[in-house]
């Protein structure tokens, strides 16, 4: 894929898929960069078997919804690795709870994570990216799809997705592309804590409905998102893709009843 020796920064990267991506790079002899909150166990795992795969990693800690420490995330990472080729936006929080009862803290920290932590990676890393330099943005489903007691994170990933846009024609003349990846429901730990006891009917109902037949993997999506980060995927630029397995194409029967 043409990463070894590239430098990928990737946000919330001590679990999930941020953590198997993290992993997959490396795999292909990248630099990688494990941001985590609070998990430091977590992320020195994760770093052990980047090493473990062939890679290089670091873990910093920052919360990105903190200007000051995304700016000092930045700067550990060109300490070390002297550049950021690619930027993986993957951190997200929010309270999940009909909008009805959302108020302005949950907001702050929404909007804090999703879309001005984004704004200042993107501010902090673009003077350091050099041509040929990737941004990628991790959106979801419930950015396009209704889901129960989402409709703050919904708002704030379809923010993101705009985003995105913007960032393709505003960089594209330095050489940078980006890129937005919107899931569909994976089988993560964060995913089950939502789900909660109704895990097995969710896993059910969606495999059922999925043409593809099978409940996603976060080692599936580090397949797709190892892609986007690689020059290979450079003509996707200014879009989100789905990858969901054809979940959402399930809102109308497959042939006439």
């Amino acid at each position: 894929m043409e990463l070894e020796g590239k430098t990928v920064v990737i946000t919330g990267a001590s679990r999930g898929i941020g953590q198997r991506l993290a992993v997959r790079l490396g795999k292909e002899r990248s630099n990688v960069v494990v941001n985590f909150k609070k998990d430091l166990e977590s992320a020195q795992r994760t770093v052990a078997a980047v090493q473990e795969a062939g890679g290089k990693a670091i873990a910093v800690q920052a919360d990105v919804a903190d200007t000051e420490a995304v700016v000092r995330l930045v700067q550990e990472t060109v300490d070390c690795f002297k550049s950021v080729d690619v930027l993986v936006a993957n951190a997200a929080a929010s309270a999940f709870k009909p909008l009805s009862q959302i108020h302005a803290h949950h907001v702050d920290k929404t909007m804090g994570i999703t879309i001005q932590g984004f704004l200042d990676l993107v501010r902090t890393s673009v003077p350091h990216m050099p041509a040929g330099g990737r941004i990628l943005a991790i959106s979801g489903w419930d950015s396009f799809r209704v889901l129960p007691a989402h409709g703050l994170l919904g708002a704030a990933k379809a923010a993101m997705e705009t985003i995105v846009k913007y960032l393709a024609v505003e960089l594209g003349p330095a050489g940078i592309t980006s890129v937005g990846l919107c899931p569909g429901p994976i089988d993560t730990d964060s995913f089950r804590l939502y789900a909660g006891d109704q895990w097995d009917s969710f896993e059910r109902t969606w495999l059922g409905l999925t043409p593809s037949g099978r409940f996603p993997t976060p080692e599936d999506f580090a397949e797709i998102m190892a892609f986007l980060c690689s020059p290979g995927s450079a003509l996707i630029n200014g879009q989100t893709i789905i990858a969901d397995g054809g979940l959402s194409l399930a809102t109308m029967p497959t042939r006439p009843s």
